[in-house]
């Protein structure tokens, strides 16, 4: 008997869990461990910082659903990750033996990197976690109370930048909706060369399609940014040439201002010897396996990519749904592999999928693969996405309660644009 532990339970851990218990035998026990005891949707969370969304609405108690499918839940910070002697080590002094250990963590969420930032310690809200939105809301609020200047963007290695976008757009539509869109400014902040990049290298016509949006909405933006510091009302920008010299300096006043942070390893994860890069990213070879670590493998954004192209100011690539699922069933595959006296061989195909709303729109992009020169580059804008991102919400929460572990995002995603397709030649 194996015992299989995924650390994480977001997009790429809740998967994992529940296609490693429909291939493995049931001899092999799986355990998720995770520090919240709840999974959480985080695409919906642009849409909850403006009250489209509440709390219970897109997240779900992990322990009945994972339970009732035969996979064990322990709930709990991990403080040490003893790689060499095959072993967790959570805060409370529990400890988690494993044979093979499936990270799946998600990024540490470096807000400290950019002084004064953050919704914990600083002055701008964020989106990335379900708490973080729920503050953001409340900050929302007092907006709609007292109007005035607003920034949303993404600093410095970032490496998603799909939510800043989204988080833009729907601000703006909200706002329209509330009859006050004229009294608040919206300036778009991004560490991107050029509008559109989206740590992609662009994907078709992402850019000129992206600044018609913000353009369209009255949306003014800085690119090639450097956020310097955070006070109260007030961001410091350093907008920079393609020398990496700065072009000209930005103080921008705000009521309210949401920034993506850089992204970097978790530290349990990161402190491991030989496991990551110097941001704490799981170093990974084509089996989605450590180098180091035979036994463990990783998906997801936690893992090291390299940066598409190189960018005046640090930008990451981004992992989207369809690349991380892509990633868990190369995982599966492979220990199920090493289970029954096979070599691994399974390999994940890193195609970048994403479905953004723009609140009463929507933009949808495939990049195959996801570094270019590409076989497929496909971007389009449209009411449909915005519809199809609200079903597709529907469709995943479903499956995380079924623990159905079919590939929620390939499937549906294919499906929709072969939708739109028919509908377009028909």
């Amino acid at each position: 008997m194996a015992q299989i532990v995924v650390l994480g339970a977001g997009i790429g851990g809740m998967p994992a869990a529940y296609e490693l218990r429909e291939v493995l035998d049931k001899q092999h026990e799986i355990t998720v461990v995770n520090a919240n005891d709840f999974f959480q949707f985080v695409p919906s969370n642009p849409w909850l910082a403006v009250g489209w969304r509440t709390r219970k609405q897109i997240t779900l108690p992990l322990a009945p659903h994972l339970e009732k499918h035969g996979i064990k839940f322990i709930g709990g910070w991990v403080e040490t990750i003893d790689a060499p002697g095959n072993k967790l080590v959570l805060k409370d002094g529990r400890e988690v033996p494993y044979d093979y250990l499936v990270i799946t963590t998600g990024p540490k969420l470096a807000f400290e990197e950019v002084e004064g930032s953050g919704p914990a310690n600083g002055y701008t809200q964020s989106v990335c976690t379900v708490d973080h939105a729920e503050k953001a809301y409340a900050d929302f609020q007092k907006l709609l109370e007292d109007p005035g200047q607003v920034i949303v963007g993404a600093v410095q290695f970032a490496s998603c930048f799909g939510p800043a976008y989204e988080y833009a757009a729907i601000l703006d539509t909200a706002l329209r909706k509330k009859k006050l869109r004229d009294r608040v400014p919206i300036t778009f902040v991004t560490s991107e060369p050029y509008v559109g990049h989206l740590g992609l290298g662009g994907v078709g016509d992402s850019r000129g399609l992206l600044e018609h949006e913000l353009r369209n909405r009255h949306i003014k933006w800085i690119t090639n940014a450097k956020v310097t510091k955070v006070e109260p009302g007030k961001m410091f920008v350093d907008e920079m040439d393609v020398k990496g010299e700065i072009a000209k300096q930005h103080e921008l006043e705000f009521k309210h201002a949401m920034l993506l942070p850089g992204f970097k390893g978790v530290d349990p994860v990161a402190k491991v010897e030989g496991l990551c890069n110097p941001r704490g990213f799981v170093i990974v070879d084509e089996y989605q396996r450590s180098p180091k670590y035979a036994n463990i493998f990783s998906a997801g954004v936690c893992i090291a990519i390299p940066p598409v192209e190189a960018t005046t100011v640090p930008t990451g690539a981004p992992k989207t749904g369809y690349m991380i699922e892509s990633m868990v069933t190369a995982i599966v595959q492979n220990i199920k592999a090493e289970l029954t006296g096979y070599p691994v061989a399974a390999k994940a195909t890193w195609n970048a999928f994403c479905l953004a709303d723009l609140g009463d729109t929507g933009a949808a992009f495939i990049a195959i693969p996801q570094i270019p020169p590409r076989n497929v580059t496909w971007f389009k804008t449209g009411k449909w996405v915005h519809l199809a991102k609200i079903a597709f919400e529907k469709y995943f929460l479903h499956k995380m309660r079924s623990g159905v572990s079919e590939h929620a995002f390939e499937k549906w995603a294919l499906k929709m644009i072969g939708v739109v397709r028919l509908k377009k030649t028909g």
